[in-house]
């Protein structure tokens, strides 16, 4: 596990870019020391390897939220578009090493079309919309990114407050009945919450969400981080409050 400070100096990002990842939900710390400081786990920092891949093709933040969080991200699928992207800049890299040769060696010559961006910027609007075909092809998610795009950094820390305060109530129930009461409650919030953030949350797509936070680790380890059995509680109490509709 490594500290905030550690991934900061290793990945060289600020300690405030690796908070606003995490305030905002697109990187999460795998744990917490004893004294409440972040720890980076192999699950975090391989996070964040996804997220530099696409900042270093020059995706914004919100369109790196949009891929990683489709439902079927496919991140083979992810590194080959950012390799075929990467030869790109390569090649306009080499043009451009070429043209500073020529003018070192005194040769007469002013070229200004190996600076021209067109190829890969329009080969990564090409990617993302590819991508949003592939992974996003739901009205939730489309939804979902026509809301978000709009969000500021205070609208991400709201949303990041008000769904770390429902997982620690559910956290805290860990160990009781997930049929009662105060646990359907809470799942009753988790719903109005992701309608009145991110999309029209109905009955089935809460029970996938439910069954996802299980079957997918990534979602397991950041729940988990309100306490070992989180995840599995949530789904739990989405069965129950699903199948007594």
């Amino acid at each position: 596990m490594k500290t905030v400070h550690e991934v900061a100096k290793l990945a060289g990002v600020s300690v405030r870019t690796l908070h606003y990842y995490d305030e905002i939900g697109l990187i999460r710390p795998d744990g917490a020391s004893e004294a409440g400081y972040r720890l980076y786990g192999d699950k975090a920092l391989e996070r964040l390897q996804e997220v530099l891949f696409f900042r270093e093709l020059g995706f914004s933040l919100a369109r790196i939220a949009e891929m990683l969080g489709a439902p079927n991200y496919n991140k083979t699928e992810a590194l080959l578009g950012h390799r075929g992207l990467l030869a790109l800049k390569r090649e306009r890299l080499d043009a451009i090493i070429a043209l500073v040769d020529r003018a070192l060696k005194g040769e007469d010559t002013v070229s200004l079309k190996e600076f021209d961006m067109k190829t890969i910027d329009e080969a990564r609007e090409k990617y993302a919309s590819e991508a949003k075909a592939r992974w996003g092809g739901t009205d939730a998610y489309r939804q979902s990114a026509g809301r978000t795009a709009k969000y500021t950094k205070e609208d991400w820390a709201k949303v990041s407050g008000e769904s770390g305060a429902i997982f620690k109530g559910f956290a805290a129930l860990r160990g009781t009945d997930p049929a009662s009461g105060e646990a359907l409650s809470l799942v009753r919030q988790w719903k109005a919450f992701l309608s009145a953030n991110f999309y029209d949350c109905t009955d089935g797509i809460l029970a996938g969400l439910g069954e996802m936070y299980v079957g997918d680790e990534r979602f397991t380890k950041n729940l988990d981080v309100y306490g070992e059995g989180t995840a599995v509680f949530i789904r739990d109490a989405i069965r129950a409050y699903v199948a007594g509709k």
